[in-house]
């Protein structure tokens, strides 16, 4: 059960609250002062706390502050007085996860924890996905902090605990494979194969015998039975990627797999029955080329069942520092040199380019930087060479400043390593009014800071 930590100077409710959070079966631990709450977060796995914003002489948002600083993922709810909703509101713009008015609503107070601890729950389940992707399949394309690939891994963590088809629909270069992977390491087939076939990669005369398998004598050429990727897909996952390629002829074929969950070899009269996940992607508009008739309308509602968008890297420029980093440790190792960062000039460079080719194409890029690099530093010359890169177009005078400061406070935090400290002094704004910023800009300073490593 959840352990909580509650702070008040006021020992009459931190019994109460005590003994109401026991009766529902939660470990409760408490403090009257915020150094002795400093100490139980140090020493103590919370799942949460709840801090009183008026704590005597002390400051319960410095207390929050302070405890994150223990525990960066620590969520908090601070409780205060009617008076005092301004500052609550405040506080929540600095990381707190909601606050509670006093005197309690318990119901309201018990199902604001409830909330609070299911989204922890979700958060861990999240970087777990992260960790296991990681470990098995490489981090490229899912390294991102930004709020759309946020809801992206949410969704992935929430679809693969089911079987339902999936459709993941992106540009070339977003990373539909390595999510089609994440899904099936998520899921309960994670102990089978994972089959991924590229539909425009394979001749339309052979993906019917790729596919579905042959008998021995089927046709010429075929000197031995050979088992289908359905087939080999036992028990596993079956990634369709680049659909829309997919010949009409074995659209139809795909449709009985897809219906009775049974494959025909070429050459035989006896279906196979199959056990596998449907996971296909396509970076073209399905919906487009059913009504051109490129795409048959009965296969697309039989994978549009549940639907994943991956963003392209211009609408999550907020993760290009993050992609750029993991590439550059990437190829400098791979390449035994001891390249350190990006010039300013680069990274901005990097964040104004709309990457046509999303994720796929900044590994490209950074790979030949640092292949070209022979300073610690990669310059701006070094980024895009090839590429004939045209000025955006004329846009207003709102969205043009709000494109410069994101852009902006992207260069500053990734120059100051996520210390909020040092991007006040380098900006010359007080550390308050950058806080506002980066909340407008959907900015969190924590996803910046570089591992100690």
């Amino acid at each position: 059960m959840a352990k909580i930590l509650i702070v008040d100077d006021d020992k009459n409710i931190l019994k109460v609250i005590r003994m109401r959070l026991e009766a529902e079966g939660y470990q409760v631990v408490t403090a009257i002062q915020a150094q002795n709450a400093i100490k139980i977060a140090a020493d103590s796995a919370l799942d949460m706390a709840l801090v009183d914003l008026k704590l005597g002489g002390e400051d319960g948002i410095e207390l929050m502050e302070a405890l994150h600083r223990i525990n960066p993922n620590l969520s908090i709810i601070i409780l205060t007085a009617h008076g005092t909703i301004d500052s609550a509101v405040s506080a929540m713009k600095k990381g707190a996860f909601s606050y509670i008015t006093k005197p309690f609503d318990y119901p309201g107070l018990l199902q604001n924890i409830k909330n609070c601890l299911e989204k922890n729950s979700l958060c861990r389940e999240i970087e777990r996905l992260r960790t296991l992707v990681k470990d098995r399949f490489g981090f490229e394309n899912i390294i991102g902090r930004s709020e759309r690939m946020q809801k992206v891994l949410e969704q992935v963590f929430q679809v693969a605990q089911s079987d339902s088809t999936v459709y993941i629909e992106g540009e070339s270069g977003t990373g539909k494979e390595l999510i089609a992977k994440a899904l099936h390491m998520a899921s309960q087939r994670k102990n089978h194969r994972f089959i991924a076939v590229n539909c425009a990669a394979i001749p339309e005369t052979l993906l019917e015998s790729e596919l579905f398998g042959h008998e021995k004598g089927a046709f010429t050429g075929a000197l031995r039975s050979k088992k289908g990727l359905f087939a080999e897909a036992q028990g596993g996952t079956f990634f369709l990627d680049e659909i829309s390629e997919m010949p009409l002829a074995m659209q139809a074929k795909l449709l009985r797999v897809i219906q009775e969950k049974e494959v025909t070899p070429i050459g035989s009269h006896q279906p196979l029955k199959v056990d596998m996940r449907l996971i296909a992607s396509s970076n073209k508009n399905l919906g487009e080329a059913v009504k051109k008739g490129e795409f048959r309308e009965d296969i697309f509602y039989r994978i549009h069942v549940i639907v994943i968008h991956l963003p392209p890297l211009r609408e999550r420029k907020e993760d290009i520092p993050l992609l750029a980093d993991f590439f550059l440790k990437k190829f400098s190792a791979g390449n035994s040199k001891k390249i350190t960062a990006f010039s300013p000039a680069a990274l901005q460079k990097m964040i104004q380019y709309d990457w046509p080719g999303n994720v796929r194409e900044l590994e490209n890029t950074i790979e030949a930087a640092v292949v070209m690099a022979t300073q610690e530093v990669i310059s701006e010359n070094l980024i895009l060479q090839t590429r004939n890169i045209e000025m955006a177009s004329f846009c207003s005078f709102k969205k043009a400043k709000e494109d410069f400061e994101k852009s902006y406070l992207l260069q500053l935090i990734e120059t100051a390593k996520g210390n909020m400290s040092k991007a006040a002094d380098i900006s010359g704004k007080y550390r308050a009014d950058l806080y506002e910023l980066f909340k407008k800009h959907d900015l969190k300073p924590s996803d910046f800071r570089k591992n100690s490593d």
